[in-house]
Parts: structure tokens; sequence; C-alpha cells
């Protein structure tokens, strides 16, 4: 019988010391499957192999470990060899699996055991320290990892996931610490004298680390085990480039400055460990642990970061972006007094560059390039850049020259988002106010130069309003410091004395100085009345004693009061007998089952916060999720509950996952977007529209925040109102008349794959679909209409009933909207133009994400969506057409071989032309030629598509045909005005 029992794993014990209190002891002979060897007998590397080879006892193990950390008679475990691959494979193998966990609960006598690892621990872990050591732990995890997760159910072993997480913790335990990487590299190259062996061991461990080797490995296993392991780090992206940015700052800030090897080391690790996807992360932890930390010196930031000059320009931008982020994009700069926290910045940058010409020219290119200066953050990391480059009198006049240049082409005029137009310009006025205090007679020069005359005529000739205005700001500031009296330029226009203009003005006045920069280098966030105060944490309420029971001898005695009805229970027909299960919370047969002490909605914005960041609770996210959309839109119009913690609430409303599977999760967590939005719309819809195309998030959020941004856009404009808002009693006077709805209903699922109307609430992305369906039927009716109208006959024969169908069609037209113009550019500046501005810049990426087909088919949506909820009315459509039209005609490249993305496309350019149906003699005289060619491109579109399944093909080539009529409608009638662009075209 024995040969049919199968041992699954073997445990080996601590052998427990005798106490001396047993008089009698049982002495049992026993079998020893294998010899013990004594630690003494132990002196060589053979002896070792011997002992790990033949199962050893704890006592033995010990002993080994031990001779291993020592090093005794010349032989380490960490120079590569024979004997060492061979100890470090049984070490994995063999003895990791039986006793790991007994070496974590250490020995009797252990007094030198770390938080969470005992002495014996450390030995183990020290001695797979090296390259061999993690190459044999990453190709056993991966083993493990394969046979659970490809065996079948009945073939699998049950203990693999137990060994599989066991693996994992030991792995994150060798990863583990400040100072790893640090000791990996001394123990693989100190023990080397050949320069050569030392630098091959240098470059693999390297690939390892900063490889992706280690994060693939331990994510792929992680997937396959039933519960995620504690020590998850090492299987996330995120954490893992944290870690490499903590080892090398901690190495860097205690590393001899003749030590070139080892920074060298750094570097090259920094370098490849930013390709693993996460190089934010990783350089975020350098800059605050070496330049930011007060302990540490820039010296060490800058020898580490600009060793070469390969990612110097790329480490550069990520410092001034984590800048803008932490420090100055809550500041509220509207003066143009000097602030202490953006000349703390500045001291900053100032000691980075150090007078270095090449990390001086990466400044200077970032506040002159085309998508640089710092789009979508606040003017104050503009102020400190240009505060940082002042000193240098050539770098400022370089800034101001080539702004000057820029500002003026005629090709950067008309194609530039309007976004990056103004972040320019106040590069421009910044620089402009520095020369002018450095060298008045540098300014005077270049102001009468004919490059300067070229550029202010070239914006007042500008076609889109906002740009002409731009030119007037920069003429009319610029010749107030160089012209006196009568000769100072003076346009006399309305535009120029709005609020934002008079603020722009003053930019040329500004003078930051270099500060201390001591108030960065603390370990609490910089606290100003400027800035947003941080979130604080609820503290927990003090429970109540409970009152002193009163003596029975000292209670008085109560009347007793009995009632006494004769009748019989002729009242009790009047009681009304509870239902069965009619309460909720006793609905469960087991009483002790129900919970009692249910938790309370949270009032204030601060507890929402704090229940959503409870990732452990089900009820706290529930709950949170729950009360979220209607205590934003009540406490939008309270004092500064709602704006103090926007972006602290947006971020963790954008990153939170359905953990718990939470009933209408997606619907919860969209109107909870949505109603902040809504509630800070020139705060929260620029922040939005930036982390659709910098956070570091998945296609589903990025789809949600596209959606939040749609929808709140039409919900400002009266389109729609929110389930919550009547709960939440939101103030009238902010939203104009609601009009009507003009949604259409989709049809079952078919054969272009779109979902029934039961699942339409379960995806984000449904919303704008349903949305963009209506707005291609308002824009098809009337054609389609027209096209039944045409051809229905004799104009003698259908006069009866072509007046009953334009009865019929007046009655349940809707009014034009009437949407104030404070809501219209609203709508332009804080929705459209950081969607399109940041859309441009991220076309210049090696992959740009927002190429993906169904984001792509979303993006465009929603800026058709947009558009259209600005309506007719507002004052910046031409510079919205102008936009919009040429983001369409730049894009068309991307969407001809994506039936969707077509769809989008086709959905955006429908909603340009119904918008601007008013108008369209302007549209033709200022988008001319982008009508013919628009045209053109449509109509090879309608030839190529066959439109015959009856799914989405069909569908884009009914807007197709739509899209060429509407255009051809436009240029037969008016075709004299744009006879000159069809000669060109």
């Amino acid at each position: 019988m024995d040969e049919l029992l199968t041992p699954v794993s073997t445990t080996y014990l601590k052998p427990k010391k005798d106490d001396g209190h047993a008089f009698l002891t049982e002495v049992t002979s026993t079998r020893q499957p294998t010899q013990t060897h004594e630690k003494s007998s132990i002196s060589t590397a053979q002896d070792v192999v011997e002992v790990l080879g033949q199962q050893p006892d704890y006592d033995s193990l010990i002993g080994v470990l031990r001779f291993l950390n020592q090093e005794s008679g010349g032989f380490s475990i960490h120079t590569p060899g024979p004997q060492s691959a061979a100890i470090v494979h049984l070490l994995v193998t063999e003895i990791a699996s039986n006793y790991w966990t007994l070496l974590l609960e250490g020995s009797e006598e252990g007094g030198n055991d770390t938080p969470g690892q005992s002495e014996d621990a450390r030995l183990f872990v020290q001695c797979l320290q090296n390259i061999a050591g993690l190459n044999a732990l990453l190709a056993h995890i991966k083993a493990l990892s394969q046979e659970l997760g490809h065996g079948k159910e009945s073939s699998r072993r049950p203990d693999l996931p137990l060994i599989l997480g066991l693996f994992l913790d030991l792995l994150a335990a060798v990863l583990g610490g400040n100072t790893t990487i640090q000791t990996l590299w001394t123990n693989c190259t100190g023990r080397l004298p050949n320069p050569q062996g030392a630098k091959v061991q240098t470059q693999a461990l390297i690939s390892l680390l900063g490889g992706g080797k280690v994060v693939s490995i331990a994510a792929e296993a992680a997937t396959t085990l039933p519960r995620q392991p504690e020590t998850r780090w090492v299987a996330d992206g995120a954490e893992y480039s944290k870690w490499l940015g903590r080892n090398i700052s901690s190495w860097m800030s205690t590393a001899s400055p003749v030590n070139d090897n080892g920074t060298q080391f750094c570097h090259d690790l920094l370098q490849r460990g930013m390709s693993l996807g996460y190089a934010e992360s990783l350089t975020t932890v350098v800059i605050e642990e070496l330049l930011l930390s007060k302990n540490t010196d820039s010296q060490a930031f800058n020898k580490l970061c600009f060793h070469q000059s390969h990612i110097s320009k790329k480490i550069m931008h990520f410092l001034l972006d984590l800048m803008a982020r932490k420090f100055l994009n809550n500041l509220i700069l509207d003066d143009n007094a000097p602030d202490p926290t953006v000349s703390a910045v500045a001291g900053v940058l100032r000691k980075v560059i150090e007078g270095d010409e090449a990390r001086t020219n990466i400044l200077i290119a970032w506040c002159t390039s085309s998508s640089g200066a710092g789009l979508g953050a606040g003017v104050g990391i503009r102020r400190a850049v240009l505060a940082a480059l002042a000193s240098n009198t050539a770098a400022i006049t370089s800034v101001l020259e080539k702004s000057l240049a820029q500002f003026g082409d005629e090709l950067y005029i008309r194609h530039a988002a309007i976004l990056q137009q103004e972040v320019h310009a106040q590069i421009l006025l910044l620089s402009a106010g520095y020369v002018h205090r450095l060298s008045p007679l540098k300014l005077r020069m270049l102001i009468r130069s004919g490059a300067y005359l070229g550029t202010i005529s070239n914006r007042i000739a500008a076609s889109q309003t906002r740009g002409r205005v731009l030119g007037m700001i920069i003429g009319e500031s610029l010749s107030a410091l160089v012209d006196a009296g009568e000769k100072r330029l003076d346009f006399k226009m309305e535009e120029l004395q709005t609020d934002n203009a008079q603020w722009m003005r003053g930019l040329i006045k500004v003078s930051d100085s270099i500060g201390p920069v001591d108030t960065l280098l603390s370990d609490t966030p910089v606290t100003s009345t400027t800035s947003k105060p941080t979130p604080k944490q609820a503290k927990p309420k003090p429970k109540r004693k409970p009152k002193a029971q009163t003596p029975m001898s000292t209670m008085k005695p109560r009347p007793i009061i009995e009632e006494i009805d004769s009748d019989d229970d002729d009242d009790d027909d009047d009681l009304v007998p509870y239902a069965k299960n009619s309460d909720p919370e006793d609905s469960d047969d087991d009483a002790t089952l129900v919970q009692r002490n249910k938790l309370k909605a949270p009032v204030y914005v601060r507890d929402l916060i704090a229940f959503l960041r409870d990732s452990e609770s089900y009820d706290k996210q529930k709950l949170g999720l729950q009360t979220a959309p209607l205590l934003i839109r009540r406490k939008a119009s309270f004092g500064t509950e709602v704006s103090s913690h926007a972006e602290e609430l947006a971020g963790l409303l954008v990153g939170i996952q359905d953990k718990f599977e939470i009933d209408k999760f997606d619907d919860l967590k969209l109107q909870s977007m949505i109603a902040l939005v809504v509630a800070q719309p020139k705060s929260m819809a620029p922040w939005f529209a930036r982390t659709f195309f910098e956070g570091d998030y998945s296609l589903t959020q990025r789809t949600t925040v596209l959606v939040s941004l749609g929808l709140s856009a039409r919900e400002l404009a009266g389109f729609e109102t929110s389930e919550y808002q009547a709960s939440a009693a939101f103030p009238s006077k902010q939203l104009p008349e609601k009009m009507e709805q003009l949604y259409l209903k989709p049809q079952k699922q078919d054969s272009d794959n779109r979902l029934a109307p039961s699942q339409l609430k379960a995806l984000p992305p449904t919303a704008l679909d349903t949305i963009a369906a209506s707005l291609t039927s308002s824009f098809l009716g009337p054609l389609a209409a027209k096209a039944a109208d045409a051809n229905s006959g004799p104009d003698v024969l259908k006069l009866q009933s072509f007046t009953a169908r334009y009865k019929s069609t007046q009655l349940g037209k809707p009014r034009v909207r009437a949407i104030p113009n404070t809501t219209a550019a609203l709508l332009a500046s804080h929705f459209f133009y950081p969607l399109t501005a940041h859309f441009q810049v991220a076309l210049r990426a090696s992959r740009p994400l927002v190429l993906n087909p169904g984001l792509l088919t979303l993006y465009l949506q929603t800026l058709g969506i947009i558009i259209h909820a600005a309506g007719p009315s507002t004052l910046s459509l031409p510079q919205l057409t102008s936009e919009l039209w040429d983001l369409l005609l730049a894009v068309r490249v991307h969407v001809v071989n994506e039936l969707s993305a077509m769809r989008g496309w086709l959905v955006a350019m429908a909603s340009l032309l119904e918008v601007n149906e008013g108008d369209l003699r302007r549209l033709c005289e200022a988008q001319g030629r982008q009508v013919m060619e628009t045209r053109e491109w449509v109509g090879s579109v309608f030839e190529r598509t066959r439109g015959e399944d009856g799914g989405e093909e069909n569908d884009v080539k009914m807007l197709a045909a739509g899209v060429l009529i509407k255009l051809g409608e436009v240029i037969e009638k008016y075709q004299a005005l744009l006879m000159g662009e069809m000669l060109n075209f």
C-alpha cells in the first residue's frame, strides 16, 4: 500500500530544545533518511552542495547559510561560477519551498531581527542577492505560473497557488529595501578582478532590473493566483518603477564624488528604467528624493539626470511638469506682485541649470517650441522659468526673439490651437518685460525691426478674432514700454478692455526674483493663503460614555396606569400587520447576519473622499458612490468645499475600480464626474481634458472622461437635465431653459454589434453614441424631407400635401435656443479649446494613444457634441469652426480605414455644418479652401463605401451623402465667392 501514496510536499520543523523539566523521555529509534552534517564540518563549497542536496535539518541549514555569508575559505556565492550556480539552484528549488516560512519565524535566540524579517531569513536572502539568485527565482516562478495557468484542473497540484505565492513573497524580500540595488551591484562586481568581467555583470544587472523581466514574470504569476499576494509591488509596473527610483536616489545621495562607476551605473539604470512605461513615476521619485529633499544636494541630481544629453530633455520636462502640478497650479496669480512660491521654484530651476549651456537651451526650447511652454498649466511655471533665465541676458533675449518670430508666423497663426497661442503670448510679454529692465535699448531696436512690424501686421490681418486680439495686446503692451505720449499704440477696442486683456498686459511688469527654496523642501506641503487647502482626515467621533445606572434602592416608584377595555379585540382590526420581509434589514433568516451598525451617508466632501479612498470596504465604496452625485451638486454653491477638494475628488473618481462589482457602478461614477464638472466647469473641464491625454489610465477610464465632458457640456447648455439635479435643488439661474431632448432610440443588437437598450446604461460610450445618433438624425432629417418632396411629383399636384407637411414640421420643430453668451463662451474656452490644444501636442508623440480607433471615435464625437451645445450664438464660433475643421482634415488619414472612426469624423463634420447653417457666406469666405477639400475627400469616401449591409457601413454612407449634399448646396449658392478657391484647388 505504501507505493500507492505519493507525497505532495515535505515540511520540516525546527527541533525543540529540551527545557529540562521532563523526568521521563521516550527515545525512539527511527531511521534517518539522510546523513546529518555538523556545522563545523562545512569548510568548502563541495560540502555545502552535499548538505543542501541531502535534505538538511534546520540547524544544518543555518550553518550552511552562515558559512556562505562569512565567505570562508575564499569562496563567495556571489562570484559567478559552477559551484555558486549549483548552490543557488539548490537554495531556490529545494530549500526555499520547505524552509522559507520557518526562516521568517526566526531562531529562538535571534536578537538581531529586523522589522518583518528575522536574522535567519536575512541570511537566506543575502545568499540570493546576486544575478544568479534573481534569475533562478524568476525562472522558478515562471515555471510554476505556467504550470498553474496552463495545466488542467484534474492534473494540477493543489499546493501550487500556495507555493507560487511563497516564491513571490521571497522575490519581494530579495528585492525589498532602498539599498538593494547598490548591494546587488557590489555583490556582482566587487569580487571580480577583471574589469571586463565586471562590465559584463553590470550590463546583465541593468538588463535584468531595467528591462521589465522582473515585472512581467511577477505580474503573470500574480494573475494566475486566485488571491493577490500581499507583496504585489513587484507585479505592479508603477510601484516597481518607484522602487527603482528610491534605490537610485538612495545610492546617489550617499555616493562618493570619485565613484564614477557607480554614477554611470545609476544613470544607465535610470535611462533603461524609463523605458518600462512609467517614466513619470520613476522620475518623480528621483526628483523628490534628490532635488526636493532637505538632506540632499542638487549636484547629485545633476550628475545623475544630466550625465548624458540623451534623456536630459525628457527629465527637464518632467521636472517642470512636477513643479507646476505640485506647487504652482493651485496659486491664484491675478496680480503682478512677486510670489514667494514662484521665486522658490525659480531657485530650484536655477540650481538645476547652474550656468550650463545645454540645460539653458532646453529651457529656451521649452518656452519657444510649438508644443511647449506648459500647455494646460497655470502662468506660475512660465513665470518661474523666465525668472530663472532672467539673469542670463543672452538667454532671455533669445526667448523674446524666437517668441516674436513664432508669434507672427502665418502658418502658426492659422493652424496653432488658440490655447497654445495664448501660452506663447504670455511668454512673449514676460520675456519682453525682463529684456526691457536688462537692456531697454535692445528692446527698442527689436521693436523698430521689420520682424516685429511683420508680426503685428500678420496678427491684425488674421481671420480669427482671438488671434487678432492677442496681436493687439502684444502691440499695445510693447509700445507702452518704448513709446511715450501720443506715440503709444492704442487700438481702442472693447475686446482690449476685458479683465483677461488687462491681466495679460500686466504681465510685462512682472519681475520675480530668485528666492530661497526652503519652503519647497519641507516635509509638509506648502501652505499659503493662495493654495488650495489639503483635505483633512475626518477625526473619529469620541464614543459617549454610558450613563451610570441608578441603583434600585434610589429609584423612585412610578405610577402604573392600566387601561382596561371591556371590548374585545375590535380595535385590533385597525392595526395593519407588516408584510413578511418588508424590512430589508431583517430580511436575512439568520439574525446574526443582520448588520445593525449601518454606515451613515457622508455629509461633507472630505468624508466622501475618505469613503472613496477606502478600497477595502464594500459598504463605504458603495455608499460613497451612491452619495457623490447628489452631495457634489448640493455643495456646489455653498462655500469652497467642492472647489477646495475638486482635483483630489476628480482623481479618485477617475481612478476608482469596480473591485466589489457594485450595482450601477459605471453609471454612478459617470454621474459623479458630471456633477463635478457642472459644479466647477472652469477648473474641472480643463483638468479632465488634460487627464484624458496625459494621465496613466486605461482605455475605459479615458472613455469615461470623454463621456463626462460631453454630457456635462450638454447639461450646461440646457439640452439635458440630470436625475440628480432636481433632488439637489440646483439653482436654475445657472442653466438656460431646457430644450426638448433629442434622443434617438437605439435598435436591438444587429450585425454591427450595437447594444440593446437594456445595455446602454452599462457602458459609458453609449451615451455619446446616442447623442451622436440624435445629432445625425437632426442633420439628415431636413435633407431627407427635401429629397422626398422633390421626388413626389409636379408642384401643382403636391401643393396640398406640401402645405400639410410644412405645418406638421413647424409644430414639431424646436425653437431656436437662446444661450447666454457666458455659457457659450464657457463651453468654448474650457471644454473645446483644451481638447483641441492637447490633441495637437499628443499627435507629436511616438505612439499617440488618442489614435486608437475607439478613443478617436469618441473624441471626435465629443468635439461635435460640444460645438453643437455651444450653438450658433457664441461669439467664438469662427475660431471654433477653424480649429475643428483643421483638426478634422489633419486626422482624416487615421480614420480612412476604420468605419467607427470614420463615423465619428462625419458626425463632427455634420455638427460643424449644422451650427454654421445661419452664416454660410462667412464660412465660404473664411474656410473656402477647406470647403472644397472636404467635399472632394468626402466624395471619395462615399464612392468606396458600399453601405449594403444595413449596419455601420450604411450609416457611414448616409452621413457621407448628407455632408456631400450640404456642401454641394453651399458651393452652388456661393459659387461666385468660391471661384478663386476652385481655380486654385
